[in-house]
This record gives C-alpha cells, sequence and structure tokens, in this order.
C-alpha cells in the first residue's frame, strides 16, 4: 500500500519528480504542511529528533521522542530556563546530552517535556583558545554586554523592525553528535528499546566520533555499556532526579560523577566502530544516521568522512554512506563490518535511511541544496529518493546529487518553506524523522496518507527573545510533510 492514494492530485501548485527507479512520484505542494516543531528557550537547543510510535498506545506511549541537546548547566536563581543572552555552545569539550519525553498523539507536532537521560561528559583536552579567553560570565565586559544585547532586543521589538545582524562569528556546535533509537528483539521476549549514540573520544590529532551504546526499558531510567574487568557490564545512569532519605540531593547527578567510562561498540571482528578521521574541535564527523529494522535484521546506515580524505580542509572532506548490519543491536561483536553502498558525497552530507511506509522500499533523505543560488547563496534543503526495492544495492543505484556532485545540488529537493532569516537564508541541519518502534518511516496520525514527517533545525530563524549572541540556543525547529504517489503511465 502506498502512503498516499495513487493517482490523488496534490493540492495547490505542485511539481513532481519521480523516484523509485521510476514508479513513483514525490510533488512539491505549496500548500504541504508544515509548522513549529519547537521553539526552544536561550537556553536550550535541540536537534536531530526521533520521534517513535511504540505498540501500544497507553504509557509509555504513544509517542516518544528522543534528541540532543544542550549539555547541563548549574540552575541559576531564576531557574534552568533563565541563564545569560550571550550563551553559546562554543567549547567541544562541553558535551551534550540526550533528552527523552513521551508526547500524546494530539500533540505529535509539538517538542514534548523531555529529561536528560544521558550526558555526554567533558572529553579530555584543553578547551579552545577561543573558549578560554572568554570574559568571564559575571566579569564587567560579560555583564555589559549582556545589557547590550537585551536592549538591543528590546528596542528591535518595541519599533517593530527586523534587526539586520551578521551570522556569529564564534564558531558553534555539537560535537557529541547524534541518538538513534530502536527497538529490541521483542518477538523473542526482550523488553528493551535499543540507543546507539556517538560520543567523541581523544586521539592524536584531535578527536573522533566513536559509538556507544545504552538501553531503556521504561523511557525512564537509562542502562549504559561501559568498560569493566574483565570486558564490559551495563551500569545505570542518569534517569528522573529521586530524593535520598533525609536529603533533598538527587541520585543521578551522584551517580553520573562516578560514572566509568563508555565502552565503545565492537563490530564482529572485534574492532570499535570509530569514525574513520580525527580532527580538531568540532571539525569531527561520522556515524550519524538511522537504524531501521527489516525481517529481525538491523540495518545501520550512516555517513563518514571518505578516509582518503581525513587530511583535506573540512569543507572538501568527501563522505560515504555505510551499511552495517546485526540480528541483535544490543549484544556484543554483531554488527556486521562495514559496507560501502556510496561514495563521493559532498561535506557534512547528512543521510538518514529507513523502510518507506507500506512499501519495500527504503526511503533515503538526505541534506542538499537546490540547483538555483540567491544573493545570500545556495539554498538549503532536504532531498528525498525511494529505492526499487529493499536490497542495498537498490541504495547504491541511487544518483543523490547534480554534476557538480561537490556543490551539493539536487533536483529531489522537498522544497521546504519553514524558517529563515529576513534575507531568506536558511539552515536544514541535524534532521529526523519519525519512526515505528522499528525505526521505519511513520506518520502522526493528524496525517495518515503522508509518506513522512520531518523535524530539523534552523540555524538562520529569528530566537523567540529577539537575539542573536548563539546559532544554536535558541534556534526554532520545524517540521514538514510529504507526499508520494504512483507515477501514472
Amino acid at each position: 500500500m502506498l502512503a498516499g492514494p495513487a493517482g490523488a492530485a496534490p493540492k495547490g501548485s505542485a511539481a513532481c519528480y519521480a523516484t523509485g527507479g521510476g514508479a513513483l512520484e514525490i510533488c512539491r505542494s505549496d500548500d504541504e504542511a508544515e509548522g513549529v516543531y519547537a521553539l526552544p528557550p536561550a537556553c536550550r537547543f535541540v536537534h536531530d529528533v526521533q520521534i517513535l510510535r511504540l505498540k501500544d498506545a497507553g504509557p509509555p506511549g504513544p509517542l516518544q521522542v528522543i534528541y540532543r541537546g544542550e549539555p547541563p548547566r548549574k540552575e541559576g536563581r531564576r531557574g534552568e530556563d533563565a541563564c545569560p543572552a550571550d550563551l553559546q555552545a562554543d567549547d567541544p569539550a562541553a558535551g551534550g546530552s540526550v533528552r527523552i519525553g513521551r508526547q500524546v498523539e494530539a500533540l505529535a507536532t509539538v517538542l514534548p517535556q523531555a529529561d536528560p537521560r544521558f550526558v555526554g561528559a567533558a572529553v579530555e583536552g584543553a578547551a579552545p583558545a577561543q573558549a578560554r579567553q572568554k570574559p568571564r560570565r559575571n566579569s564587567r565586559e560579560s555583564r555589559r554586554a549582556r545589557r547590550d544585547a537585551r536592549r538591543e532586543a528590546r528596542e528591535a521589538r518595541e519599533q517593530g523592525k527586523m534587526t539586520f545582524k551578521p551570522w556569529p562569528a564564534v564558531n558553534e556546535g555539537d560535537a557529541s553528535g547524534s541518538a538513534m533509537m530502536v527497538a529490541g528483539r521483542d518477538w523473542a521476549g526482550d523488553p528493551y528499546y535499543a540507543i546507539l549514540t556517538t560520543a567523541t573520544e581523544p586521539v592524536e590529532g584531535g578527536h573522533r566520533r566513536v559509538l556507544v551504546q545504552a538501553r531503556t526499558y521504561d523511557f525512564q531510567g537509562l542502562d549504559l555499556r561501559v568498560e569493566a574487568e574483565p570486558g564490559t557490564a551495563w551500569m545505570p545512569f542518569g534517569g528522573p532526579p529521586q530524593a535520598e532519605e533525609g536529603r533533598g540531593r538527587r541520585r543521578g547527578g551522584r551517580r553520573a560523577e562516578g560514572m566509568p567510562k563508555p565502552a565503545p561498540v565492537l563490530d564482529e571482528t572485534g574492532k570499535a566502530i570509530t569514525g574513520h578521521c580525527a580532527a580538531p574541535g568540532f571539525e569531527a564527523r561520522g556515524l550519524s544516521g538511522s537504524i531501521s529494522m527489516v525481517d529481525r535484521t538491523y540495518h545501520y546506515f550512516y555517513t563518514d568522512v571518505l578516509p582518503a580524505d581525513c587530511g583535506a580542509p573540512v569543507g572538501k572532506r568527501r563522505m560515504g554512506l555505510y551499511l552495517r548490519t546485526s540480528r541483535d543491536p544490543l549484544a556484543e561483536r554483531t554488527w556486521s563490518a562495514p559496507t560501502t553502498l556510496l561514495e563521493g558525497l559532498p561535506a557534512d552530507t547528512l543521510v538518514r535511511v529507513a523502510k518507506a511506509r507500506g512499501m519495500d522500499r527504503w526511503a533515503v533523505a538526505y541534506s542538499c541544496s537546490r540547483p538555483v543560488t540567491v544573493s545570500g547563496g545556495p539554498i538549503a534543503d532536504i532531498c528525498l529518493h525511494y529505492t526499487a526495492d529493499l536490497s542495498p544495492g537498490s541504495i547504491s543505484a541511487l544518483t543523490l546529487f547534480s554534476d557538480p556532485v561537490a556543490a551539493g545540488h539536487s533536483t529531489a529537493y522537498l522544497g521546504l518553506r519553514s524558517g529563515g532569516d529576513a534575507l531568506g537564508r536558511v539552515t536544514r541541519d541535524g534532521f529526523g524523522w519519525m519512526t515505528d518502534r522499528y525505526g521505519n518511516l511513520e506518520t502522526p496520525g493528524l496525517y495518515p496518507d503522508k509518506g513522512g514527517f520531518l523535524t530539523w533545525l534552523d540555524r538562520r530563524a529569528p530566537r523567540a527573545d529577539g537575539g542573536d549572541a548563539s546559532s544554536l540556543y535558541g534556534r526554532p525547529v520545524f517540521w514538514a510533510t510529504w507526499s508520494v504517489r504512483a507515477k501514472a503511465p
């Protein structure tokens, strides 16, 4: 069954492109559903959102949301949602957090309240010189900068004018990467959900990505696989705050301080699953992707820098798309060695792959630019193709980009409309989508005929407080659907 009725014409003006080996078409319509998914306060950021539909509608279902967020901060007198106006994500050693929260069906298009279930500890090594040279938070210079930022935002709101400010010069990011969740072998009685998440480890030449493993069965507590003697062990990490007897302290925080080092996931050869390249600061790449279970086999699709390009400038490091498979996402040494599906992708390409909704095909979403440019440069978008079948070779047969490939242009773009600044500049960073518990495409009940449901971070879109200090903190996340149908003969 197709996700949309065969032959149903999209409403409004639309442009269609062929996919699925010529059997399908995706139409860009000017009335395709879009909206704001999250508008975090200036103290928070959100990216790489995955929405899972669980088997049962009751708690902890029907939906669970997992995403990457900001590293924990010490709460001030005004609470955790109050922070200095100049807060920035400029320290690669700060780590990040994996947040998980339950959502009801009627609010599927809104980010739920979520607590940090796993907090990435700061990696070893000195902070970058840029971070070391920042004024202290309570210094006279810092206080003056915050006052100026608040005054400018207030004046802009009072005058009802859009401020035109340059893109923040500070290099910001989340070095921790992304997180992926999928149900374990529930057909064999396994009650756990597996979480594969990327972290960074210090190596010669900087840091590199490494894959680590966690599990949960109630979406409250979380176990992390850690190094132990001998081998590895599961150890509780985080979970909801709990008061100790006679004290108001939080157990989760105390437990995290003495947490052993997370154990890297080992493949069937005993080799740790890591990124190909070491890089300084926020330049580490690799292992971000998605997990999809088909026929009781878990497929882990991810991108990484080609080994031959590790020494190239960061903007010219070509990517490859890789596949590993496993019969059990939580067992040790079960992931296969990587199979290369595509090579020579543009630098920083993010790819998500999942079984298409109602079809025996892969849906392949990837970051791209439209084949046109404006005064502000290329127009960022998210592109999408369907394969002819479920074989890995059908992904390799896809042509994702137009020549020259390094430009990242594609005619298979979805034509997303939401977001952007006053000059029309947009980003489509850290995009994710809605899946069933096995990582295969799903949609909210509000949109039963759609092919899928996407979310993405726009680092250009205005913050709720009008501030411009950070391109990550406080920036909104948007959502959109798409329509796919059988191509008329």
